[in-house]
């Protein structure tokens, strides 16, 4: 561990499983505002983008109030529907006691990324949260490492992104730094 100046993690897939609660949300605002049944691969195919992005796509003039809706729904429900993988948050305080700066890349909007990462426990621990309305374009894209490395003057080397999908890696690879991937189930 002490070999690594600067941690990343993505938060879907990584430290929590949330595609369930994900897709109920989505499902629960496209019921109410389009009276219409989405399936999981319908909105996995829109990952990438953050929510609002997609519900702004979908919604059109119903978008506030969708939006709102989506965001109470996630909240609400979080706690029944996702948590943090076994082991995930000793390892974190495990990185933290050792002073090794600790981030963030998701594409989440920031909404849903800081309610997962408060009700998993975990907020405090990162020394930064780059999220998909903090960047230009979404992962693959490395801009959310390279924010991370700039800010805490890291050499890439020495940087380390942990992330279960294609496009964390790509975003590590993209980025010059050190990959993990995870797989949960």
């Amino acid at each position: 561990m002490n070999n690594f100046e600067g941690i990343i993690f993505d938060i879907d897939g990584t430290l929590t499983s949330t595609n369930e609660l994900i897709f109920a949300a989505f499902r629960h605002v496209t019921e109410k505002y389009l009276d219409k049944k989405v399936t999981d691969e319908e909105i996995i195919a829109l990952f990438g983008p953050t929510e609002d992005v997609i519900l702004k796509e979908w919604m059109k003039e119903d978008y506030e109030d969708a939006r709102k809706d989506y965001m109470a729904f996630y909240e609400a429900k979080h706690h029944a529907m996702a948590d943090v993988y076994p082991g995930i948050k000793e390892a974190l305080l495990y990185i933290k006691s050792k002073n090794i700066p600790l981030s963030i890349y998701t594409g989440k909007g920031r909404g849903s990324t800081d309610i997962t990462l408060r009700k998993i426990g975990v907020y405090d621990l990162f020394d930064m949260i780059v999220t998909g309305d903090d960047i230009e374009g979404h992962k693959p894209s490395p801009e959310g490492i390279d924010l991370f490395v700039h800010k805490f003057n890291l050499n890439r080397s020495k940087v380390l992104m942990i992330g279960d999908a294609p496009a964390d890696i790509n975003a590590a690879r993209n980025a010059g730094v050190k990959i993990a991937s995870v797989v949960w189930d």
